[in-house]
């Protein structure tokens, strides 16, 4: 206590990884929703669509109740089933492979380059060939971009295209990103869809964009679309007034397929839509932040610290992933951070270490994969995060180094 009596200041105030920014301009947007009529199925969903096509680019967007439920619904809106085996990254959350579970069929992985954690075309090809040399039938990829940096998505598509599988984009931590597409040197943006059928983009906190929870499906097949609108309510679709059957009024509605409860509400969609205009200035901040570190860390006790190109615009900075020398030292920098009130993240565990995936798949080790994860750190980035924060953070780190260079 200080001699006044009021407590003293914690001289350790939690720092966390990662953390929304909530203006006013968001309170109104849903404070608008929250007065109007429609709380659900209402306006405020396809005006925020509209905003995901604008950004990314895409043509359609499907705005669901989470990133894992539109992981689920593409799958299944691509007629991925028993009988079919989906391949992604071991370097991801595990809802990227579970959605291949949801939907009846198998996961499988492909390695990672051990420098970005993302998936290796050689490796996928790899990986493909297997499945063709046991007369297994094509399924789906789930590329994930991971960290903000898009994937190969150019090379992992031709790589699709020659065993007759499927792309799909897991751009939950990828929006804003850019990437160039060889064939034209075009820019393309990640979840465009120029290169995937499909892509997810994901809303929960820590993300880009925060509608609470929430995501989002984006496609240029407008058929696609479609089936991932009626799956998202129930498998249920409502015809137009002349295609009515005979005697039916316009209560009548049919369950034309089995699908689920996966919309998102008008005050999670107001919310988004309302992040959606910040994100430049989001993206911004992110990537001033990132080229803070990179200026600022270097050296011992590190094995590598992310650097230009990656300045240019391209990276999204949904991470900033530093790798230490070891997992010794990687586990006494968590340990020391965490001491100071500063907290870090690991991303990721490769998915097929969790216990469900030894049960269903056996013991796995992926070389690129294992790699990545034994020195990884996620450092504290987010957008509200001030000049004082990120000081901190760097100042601990030197401060660990002096002990354990």
């Amino acid at each position: 206590m200080s001699p006044s009596g009021a407590s003293d200041p914690d001289p350790h105030p939690i720092l966390p990884y990662a953390r929304q920014w909530i203006d006013e301009s968001d309170i109104a947007a849903v404070a608008d929703v929250l007065r109007s009529d429609f709380l659900t199925q209402g306006p405020a969903i396809e005006r925020f669509e509209r905003a995901l096509c604008a950004t990314t680019g895409a043509s359609h967007a499907v705005a669901v109740s989470s990133g894992t439920a539109a992981l689920h619904l593409a799958c299944l809106a691509l007629d991925f089933g028993p009988g079919r085996t989906g391949v992604t990254s071991p370097i991801t959350f595990a809802a990227s492979a579970n959605c291949f579970l949801y939907a009846g069929g198998a996961a499988a992985f492909a390695d990672v380059d051990p420098a970005t954690g993302a998936l290796q075309p050689a490796a996928l090809d790899e990986r493909l060939h297997e499945f063709a040399a046991l007369g297994a039938p094509p399924g789906v990829v789930v590329a994930v971009s991971l960290a903000g940096r898009a994937a190969a998505l150019p090379e992992l598509a031709a790589v699709c295209a020659r065993h007759g599988w499927t792309l799909v984009e897991d751009a939950a931590h990828s929006l804003g990103a850019t990437y160039r597409d060889p064939a034209t040197g075009a820019t393309r943006s990640s979840a465009s869809c120029t290169h995937t059928r499909a892509a997810i983009l994901s809303f929960h906190p820590v993300k880009h964009i925060c509608a609470g929870e929430g995501g989002a499906i984006v496609t240029n097949d407008a058929a696609l679309a479609q089936r991932l609108r009626r799956l998202r309510t129930h498998g249920i679709e409502k015809p137009d007034s002349a295609e009515l059957p005979a005697g039916e009024g316009g209560w009548f509605y049919e369950q034309r397929e089995l699908g689920y409860h996966y919309r998102m509400t008008d005050i999670q969609a107001a919310l988004g839509a309302s992040q959606l205009a910040r994100l430049p200035e989001f993206l911004a901040r992110r990537r001033e932040i990132a080229r803070g570190y990179a200026e600022s860390l270097t050296g011992a006790p590190f094995d590598r610290v992310l650097r230009a190109p990656a300045f240019e615009g391209d990276h999204a900075y949904h991470l900033y992933v530093v790798h230490f020398r070891s997992r010794e030292l990687r586990r006494a920098a968590y340990d020391f951070l965490a001491a100071r009130g500063i907290r870090s993240q690991v991303h990721y565990i490769p998915v097929y270490r969790h216990p469900h995936y030894r049960r269903v798949s056996g013991e796995i080790r992926l070389p690129g994969a294992e790699s990545w994860y034994e020195g990884c750190l996620s450092l504290p980035l987010f957008p509200k995060m001030t000049v004082a924060d990120q000081a901190r953070v760097v100042d601990a780190l030197r401060a660990f180094a002096q002990t354990h260079g």
